[in-house]
C-alpha cells in the first residue's frame, strides 16, 4: 500500500466526519472509528473504512489499532477527535460523570496515542517514509474558560499540556504532535452540552445560571458565531501534509482573538470579560488596573 493511512476517531458526525472525507480526498487510506458505526454509512458508501470503537474501552482500541494495522500495515496518521462537553456546576455533576469526561476526551486520546507511537517510531528508521503526525483536537476551551463547565474545560486544559510534553518528547523519534483548537463549531456537540447542563441544574441553585449559559451555547451554535466542521477538516488536512507543522492551529471565528485575549490580559480583566458575556453577577466589580 502505497496510500498514507489516516486513523480518524469520533467520525460519525461533525469534525470527525468532515476530517475523514478530506483526508479522503486528498489521497490517505482513510479509518473512521465510532461507537456508532450505523452513523458513519456515508462515509463508507465514498469509501472511507469504518468500523466500531469505544474510547472508554481499552480492548475496543487495542482490537481496533490491531485490525488497521493488519489490513492496511501501518498507521502514518492519528487523528484525536472523539470527545464531548459536560457541561455543569462542578457541585451538581457527579465525579462518575466528572471520570467518564476525561475518560473520552483525555484517556482516550492518551490510550489511542501510546498504541499507534510504537509503529510510527519504527516507521521513522526508514530515510524515506515521511513523518508520522498525530493531531489532537483541542478547544479553545483549553485557554480559556467558562462558568458552569469546569469539567469540559479541565479535559482540554489537559489536552493541551498533553500534547505540548507529547511533542518535544517525540520529536526525536519521527512523529509529530499538533494540536488543533477550534472555536465555537456548528455540529451537535452543542445541542448535548446544553442538555446535559440543563437537566443538571433543574430546580437547584444554579438553575439561573444554566439558563444563561445555554443561551450562549445556542448562540455560539448560530451562523453568525459558530464555524463549520469542514473548516476544521480543512485545517486538519493542512496541518497533516504540511511539511513543517506549526505546533498549534486556532480556527474559526474569533478563534485567535480568543486566545491572544486569554494571554495578555490579567485574570480579573479576562473575569470581567466572562462574566458580561454570561450575565453573570459581579460583573460590576471592575478589575485594578494591574
Amino acid at each position: 500500500m502505497t496510500k498514507r493511512v489516516a486513523l480518524v476517531t469520533g467520525g460519525s458526525s461533525g469534525i470527525g466526519e468532515r476530517t475523514a472525507l478530506r483526508l479522503h480526498e486528498a489521497g490517505f487510506e482513510v479509518y473512521a472509528v465510532a461507537r456508532r458505526v450505523e452513523r458513519m454509512q456515508g462515509l463508507a458508501a465514498a469509501g472511507v473504512h469504518v468500523f466500531a470503537m469505544d474510547v472508554t474501552e481499552d480492548a475496543s482500541m487495542t482490537d481496533g489499532v490491531q485490525q488497521v494495522l493488519t489490513d492496511a500495515g501501518r498507521i502514518d496518521v492519528l487523528v484525536n477527535n472523539a470527545g464531548y462537553g459536560s457541561y455543569g456546576a462542578v457541585e451538581d455533576v457527579p465525579i462518575d460523570e466528572a471520570r467518564r469526561q476525561f475518560e473520552v476526551n483525555v484517556f482516550g486520546l492518551a490510550r489511542l496515542t501510546q498504541l499507534v507511537t510504537p509503529g510510527m517510531r519504527e516507521r521513522a528508521a526508514d530515510p524515506l517514509a515521511q513523518r508520522s503526525r498525530i493531531v489532537n483536537i483541542s478547544s479553545i476551551g483549553g485557554k480559556f474558560y467558562e462558568p458552569l463547565g469546569a469539567w469540559y474545560h479541565a479535559t482540554k486544559f489537559a489536552v493541551e499540556g498533553f500534547s505540548d510534553s507529547l511533542r518535544v518528547e517525540l520529536a526525536p523519534h519521527g512523529i509529530d504532535v499538533v494540536i488543533i483548537e477550534p472555536g465555537p463549531i456548528r455540529t451537535e456537540w452543542g445541542e448535548i452540552s446544553r442538555q446535559g447542563l440543563e437537566e443538571s441544574a433543574r430546580g437547584g441553585a444554579y438553575e439561573q445560571q444554566a439558563r444563561q449559559v445555554s443561551r450562549m451555547l445556542a448562540r455560539a451554535d448560530g451562523r453568525m458565531l459558530g464555524g463549520s466542521p469542514d473548516a476544521v477538516a480543512r485545517k486538519v488536512v493542512s496541518a497533516v501534509q504540511s511539511n513543517t507543522p506549526r505546533a498549534r492551529y486556532p480556527v474559526g471565528r474569533g478563534a485567535g482573538t480568543i486566545v491572544r485575549a486569554r494571554r495578555l490580559l490579567p485574570d480579573a480583566a479576562f473575569d470581567y470579560l466572562v462574566k458580561g458575556a454570561y450575565g453573570m453577577p459581579g460583573r460590576d466589580r471592575r478589575p485594578d488596573a494591574g
